[in-house]
């Protein structure tokens, strides 16, 4: 590819863009931030150490930004690989104490694997564009696992309005994600 047209490839403004100012870093990590939680997700299968490895390989990314060389490979593939490496020493350090957690499987991320986490990354910021009250129903009732009469309780609203939500809630779900893979 001539070096015009690689300069012009949006990505890589974002990332010298981020590299001139770390400041702007924000707009790397909004745009990546879905697919990189999906895949340590997928792999930790425990929230609060999945948002801890997330956050450290954004972290990770920040501070090592300047070592970064464009050279037409997408800048997923740097975080997947941080994410990686996060999760193969968090599986190191976990075996190292007494009662270790679900073991981590140390291959590198295949290519299902990644288009996998780019659906939950597609799910997570379709969520994101729900309406609050409808977005809350799905996160308490498929993140958080929570019975319909347990939201109900905790919305303040009647079983009914809660299960009518979650069918909006789903339906509009259903148009975003058709709406993305065509």
């Amino acid at each position: 590819m001539p070096r015009e047209e690689r300069a012009q490839d949006p990505e890589q403004r974002l990332i010298e863009a981020a590299q001139a100012d770390p400041s702007r870093f924000a707009e790397l990590y909004e745009r990546h931030f879905d697919r990189v939680y999906a895949y340590i997700a997928s792999r930790v299968h425990d929230r609060s150490e999945t948002e801890d490895l997330t956050s450290e390989v954004f972290h990770r990314a920040l501070a090592n930004l300047h070592r970064f060389e464009w050279r037409g490979t997408p800048f997923a593939a740097w975080l997947y690989r941080m994410a990686h490496n996060a999760i193969v020493d968090r599986g190191k350090r976990v075996a190292l104490q007494s009662d270790p957690p679900d073991p981590v499987d140390p291959a590198l991320p295949a290519e299902e694997e990644m288009e996998q986490a780019e659906r939950r990354a597609q799910l997570f910021q379709s969520v994101n564009r729900l309406p609050a009250d409808q977005r809350r129903v799905i996160v308490l009732r498929f993140a958080h696992q929570k019975s319909i009469r347990d939201i109900a309780g905790e919305l303040g609203r009647s079983e009914g309005a809660v299960k009518q939500l979650q069918v909006r809630a789903l339906e509009n779900l259903r148009a975003h994600m058709e709406e993305a893979h065509g």
